[in-house]
């Protein structure tokens, strides 16, 4: 059976060089080539939604890949599709790369410039890995193998319009409905999820941002379960604490959820951080939930400005959700929409804090009413995203896999 090679080389003349040596190896089926790391995981994530079968046995990545660096592509491929073997090509060949490129996922490495010695011998023993990893899958093993969950972040125009209730709303009907679900609290000073949820906890988000391999049990560990069977991953009891979570350390957070869970809903609050940045960056469906009044829609058109600036999400990208919506409030949706110039949801949620109210204070928003018009708007809001199972197939958003948080990241450093 021939071996499926997929090279992932940014550069022509790189790609031209690659190709050419990949075709002249025995046994070897070079697919045509991607050109950025986006356009990878949209390829794999196409492929194994099929079968892990269709998957390339080996995955080439050249280390001028971008926009996400080469090692935090590594780490994602890894991560989400555990079958495909990727291979390093870099001019360094120094032994601290090789250890990192090694912690990140890579299955062996190759030094430019290429020669078809050693790209035939390390082609031929990572596929040979990636079969015996696919017979092994084939019997029953515990490793995930899919494309991976669907992750949704759910970001606040401002303080005060919502956020955190959708996102604990529709992860509760994702549950519900039988698929796996995480809630993570990446609102790292301020977060409330375990308000909401009168819950004590020990373990955080932060006790994952310094591991470098987040393994199935690390992540259990980490993970608080709650009686409705979500799976928490909470903020920090200590809001300072957040500054470790960094936007590579969210990257890898995210990656590690998607891999465990069907759906992955993340509160991303309303203040802009690295690793908010990175979450939306990597979502799905990106929401953004505002209330229509003139402050709260400024607010969110400056959101929705500044993350198109930042190469963080377009607009076009962004789904707008309108909470506490009446009939006779002058802003309507759709005024909202052609303000923002974004995707609206066309489920808007009524304005009814009376019904919220007692769940709230006591901290049993899980227990909210079933009559309650506001849960029923976000329940219906989960469906017509597609995270419920009687909605299924119709998932919003492109699957951006991870562009990695190169626009933030640029302007921070900068100064910006």
């Amino acid at each position: 059976m021939p071996t499926r090679i997929l090279p992932a080389v940014g550069d022509a003349d790189a790609v031209r060089s690659l190709t050419t040596l990949l075709s002249q190896l025995p046994d070897a089926e070079p697919v045509p080539p991607v050109v950025d790391s986006t356009q990878l995981v949209d390829t794999l994530a196409r492929l194994a939604a099929e079968s892990v079968d269709e998957l390339p046995e080996v995955v080439v990545v050249h280390e001028r890949i971008g926009p996400v660096p080469a090692l935090e592509l590594i780490r994602e491929v890894a991560l989400r599709f555990p079958a495909v073997g990727v291979i390093l090509v870099t001019s360094d060949a120094g032994p601290a790369l090789f250890a990192a490129a090694m912690d990140s996922g890579a299955r062996g490495l190759v030094t430019l410039p290429l020669g078809y010695e050693e790209l035939a011998m390390r082609v031929q023993a990572v596929a040979q890995w990636s079969v015996g990893v696919r017979r092994h899958l084939g019997h029953g093993s515990d490793v995930f193998s899919g494309v991976g969950g669907t992750v949704v972040t759910v970001s606040g125009a401002k303080g005060g319009t919502g956020a955190t209730l959708t996102a604990i709303q529709i992860a509760l009907a994702a549950q519900a409905s039988g698929r796996s679900t995480a809630l993570v609290d990446m609102d790292l000073q301020t977060g409330d999820i375990a308000s909401y949820l009168d819950i004590q906890f020990r373990r955080s988000v932060v006790d994952l941002a310094t591991i470098a391999d987040i393994s199935p049990r690390v992540l259990a560990d980490a993970v608080f379960r709650h009686d409705t069977g979500l799976a928490l991953l909470l903020a920090p009891g200590e809001g300072e604490r957040g500054e470790e979570v960094t936007d590579r350390a969210a990257r890898q957070i995210v990656s590690a959820l998607r891999s465990r869970y069907e759906v992955v809903v993340v509160d991303c609050g309303a203040q802009l951080g690295g690793a908010g940045a990175a979450a939306v960056e990597m979502a799905d469906t990106a929401l953004l939930v505002t209330t229509p009044d003139v402050v709260a829609v400024r607010a969110a058109k400056r959101t929705v400005r500044m993350w198109d600036r930042l190469q963080i999400r377009k607009a076009e990208e962004t789904t707008v959700v309108v909470n506490r919506h009446t009939r006779g409030t002058e802003i309507q949706p759709p005024l909202i929409q052609r303000i923002t110039g974004t995707a609206l949801a066309r489920t808007a949620v009524p304005a009814n804090f009376k019904e919220l109210q007692a769940a709230v204070d006591a901290g049993r928003i899980h227990e909210l009413d079933s009559r309650s018009t506001v849960k029923q708007a976000l329940w219906a809001l989960a469906g017509e995203l597609g995270l419920v199972k009687a909605a299924e197939g119709g998932r919003r958003g492109r699957a951006r896999g991870e562009r990695g948080s190169g626009g933030f990241r640029r302007r921070k450093e900068a100064g910006g």
